[in-house]
């Protein structure tokens, strides 16, 4: 079913800038079409984790595929009767990436229901997988080769997906529904409070949001000036750029081969503090080796695997140590204050860059990773997970 949704919402996301290029010119109203496909990320995180905290979240989330479905079909449409117009793609990719929003964080809530304990790693593994892999290396390429041959052809095929992933969702009801929800008028402001206060105030889950605000400012400090990077120091041209791109997907490919055996065998606390480090390692060898495209290919893989072990561990916390009612404000909690340091870091990308070095940015990157995990390493400790385990209700888990 992940794996369906995701080829369809990912086809149509991927054609989206080509689609806007078609109709304009003009690269301030080409950026509005990207914008729109990013504001619900920005909007509506903490809403919608209310929402998945309140509802049957099977029915959730294939009324959110059912939605996404619709938005492909009327692109597809539109794209056919010549009415496909910049207005009308913002409001599909708006839509398109509510139903991403919705499904992401019940796809994340449901897992606990869906496999036991034992298995919450590999579920996690192959699910960020798909959310990576897919939608990110595997389906764009053949996006662009479909919008060429046929522009209304992307909006069926993805349509077909989503409409597929609907029926499948059918299949999850029957393990939904054990989770207590919410009784009496629903308080959005409230329930939002009360899912950012657990997440704030279990001292693991804070530590672990800390570590990922922090490397997702210092990775998009690096990946927004890695183009230029890749240009003006490694001299490489855009079948460069390309493949060190592939080799991110290596990584992540490596990383959900051997992610759930890392942490069964190393333990939480080893691996993922293990896996931060090899981070951290990885942005300051950019910085100061000498530079050499066979060496950046390596360290990129490398770092793709570590980012992806931790990414596992990440998410299988959230999952077990936080109360099943509340598990969807924390994951879409967590997500909002942890990616919205992604933009600020882009940005300060840039700065850098231009004030100092290109190859100084992933020296600073590496520092302020550092910084933070130092803030938060005590908590990444075993006696730290234990403590979380002791003091929330662990999932799947009765006693």
């Amino acid at each position: 079913m992940a794996l369906a949704a995701s080829c369809g919402e990912g086809m149509l996301l991927a054609v989206v800038p080509l689609l806007a290029a078609s109709i304009t010119s003009d690269p301030r109203a080409v950026s509005l079409a990207t914008m729109a496909s990013q504001l619900p990320w920005v909007l509506l995180p903490l809403l919608v984790g209310v929402v998945i905290d309140r509802v049957r979240r099977a029915s959730l989330l294939g009324l959110a595929l059912a939605v996404q479905a619709l938005a492909c079909a009327v692109m597809a449409l539109a794209v056919h009767a010549g009415m496909l117009s910049l207005p009308v793609l913002m409001v599909i990719a708006f839509v398109l990436v509510v139903g991403q929003v919705i499904t992401e964080g019940t796809r994340g809530a449901m897992v606990p229901s869906v496999v036991s304990p034992d298995a919450l790693d590999a579920a996690n593994s192959r699910l960020l997988l798909i959310d990576v892999g897919v939608v990110r290396f595997l389906i764009p390429p053949l996006a662009g080769f479909l919008v060429v041959w046929s522009q209304p052809a992307v909006g069926w095929i993805a349509a077909l997906f989503t409409a597929f992933a609907v029926l499948l969702s059918f299949r999850l009801r029957a393990v939904d529904g054990a989770t207590t929800k919410p009784t009496g008028r629903p308080r959005p402001l409230r329930e939002i409070r009360d899912g950012l206060h657990y997440l704030v105030g279990n001292r693991l889950l804070r530590s672990i949001t800390v570590a990922v605000s922090a490397a997702s400012f210092a990775w998009f400090m690096g990946y927004a000036t890695l183009a230029l990077y890749v240009e003006q120091i490694l001299h490489l041209d855009g079948r460069g750029y390309g493949l060190l791109l592939a080799c991110t997907a290596v990584g992540f490919a490596g990383g959900a081969a051997m992610a759930s055996r890392v942490i069964a065998r190393l333990g939480y606390p080893v691996a993922m503090r293990v896996a931060v480090t090899v981070e951290i390692a990885c942005k300051l060898l950019i910085g100061v080796v000498p530079a050499h495209w066979s060496l950046v290919a390596v360290v990129l893989v490398v770092h793709s695997a570590a980012t992806f072990v931790w990414n596992v561990g990440s998410q299988s916390s959230r999952q077990r140590y936080t109360p099943p009612e509340l598990l969807g404000r924390v994951l879409t909690s967590h997500r909002a204050l942890s990616w919205g340091m992604a933009p600020l870091g882009a940005v300060a990308g840039g700065l850098v860059a231009g004030a100092l070095s290109l190859e100084f940015v992933w020296v600073v990157a590496a520092a302020i990773q550092a910084a933070g995990v130092a803030l938060v390493w005590r908590n990444l400790s075993a006696a730290g997970f234990e403590n979380a385990r002791l003091v929330a209700v662990p999932v799947n888990n009765p006693d």
